[in-house]
């Protein structure tokens, strides 16, 4: 397997290769893999994400797959790397973390068969596909501000090629503590599959990302929170939450909102009975007190 990363060396994004501990770059340089200061591993022009493809999650939310997969999009500038913070701006206090693995595409891809699209993906990195839950209420159909705000989408640290997507485990832990943890097995839709749905009828082109779902046990974290998402054979993704330096506006546009939808969704569950059912997964007890604060 090839790990290759973008990092910022004596200021300027290069493209180097992992050997070992150590991020080497074409022209012979070198920096150790804990100093470096990581970008993006690629550049895309979109970002697609599946809603529900987990079997964990589905039976979280008390729900049923959809006889196809269904997409939302996030902004490229929602962009984020490997040791960067993620943002939870001010009057927001359901953000959310969704360890995924995405693809990442390879070639210009348009009308292939599920056979033929990993002909198409130059390889795989780690996302974290955070929402920002308070917009929910405004935002459910696009998804925009959910999970398109600045920050809300950290991707890395590198792009593995050669690695085989079967039966591989993702986990995510926050501040050392497992929250999420499944195989990729548990996907109703590979990753082929994802690739030759959406170029049906989207052209996509070398760096586009697709995310590819997440299992059950997302839930809300607090500024000072350390969030890693760990892939088998990919690594581990690592970013931290920090408070925003200004607030959510309060002169234009919807307001963050804490409605039953909203926290629903943030704690994992049918909330519409409280009492009735527990949030279900890692770390749902710590949040049960949550609904009382």
């Amino acid at each position: 397997m090839d790990d290759r990363r973008r990092i910022l060396l004596d200021g300027y994004p290069v493209d180097v290769v992992r050997d070992g501990g150590t991020l080497v770059a074409g022209d012979g340089r070198s920096v150790p893999v804990a100093a470096a200061v990581h970008l993006p591993p690629v550049v895309p022009t979109k970002i697609i994400c599946v809603h529900l493809n987990y079997a964990s999650r589905v039976r979280e939310f008390i729900t049923k797959l959809p006889p196809a997969p269904t997409y939302f999009h996030k902004p490229v500038t929602a962009l984020n790397a490997h040791g960067g913070d993620v943002v939870r701006p001010e009057r927001c206090r359901w953000l959310n973390y969704e360890g995924e693995i995405a693809i990442v595409i390879g070639r210009v891809c348009r009308n292939v068969s599920p056979a033929e699209a990993g002909a198409y993906v130059a390889g795989y990195t780690i996302a974290n596909d955070y929402g920002l839950h308070d917009f929910r209420d405004t935002d459910a159909g696009s998804m925009l501000r959910v999970k398109g705000s600045d920050t809300l989408c950290p991707v890395g640290p590198g792009l593995v090629s050669g690695w085989d997507f079967h039966d591989k485990r993702i986990r995510t832990l926050v501040n050392g503590d497992v929250r999420q943890e499944a195989s990729t097995d548990e996907m109703e839709w590979d990753m082929y599959y994802l690739v030759a749905d959406i170029a049906r009828t989207i052209t996509l082109v070398p760096g586009d990302l697709l995310l590819s779902g997440t299992p059950a046990g997302s839930r809300p974290v607090e500024p000072g929170d350390e969030v890693t998402v760990e892939v088998e054979g990919l690594g581990a993704l690592t970013n931290r939450i920090v408070a925003g330096p200004t607030a959510i506006r309060d002169d234009v546009g919807a307001q963050p909102s804490e409605s039953e939808e909203v926290r629903s969704t943030a704690l994992g569950g049918d909330w519409e009975h409280r009492g009735k059912r527990a949030p279900q997964g890692p770390g749902a007890q710590h949040y049960e007190s949550a609904l009382d604060e």
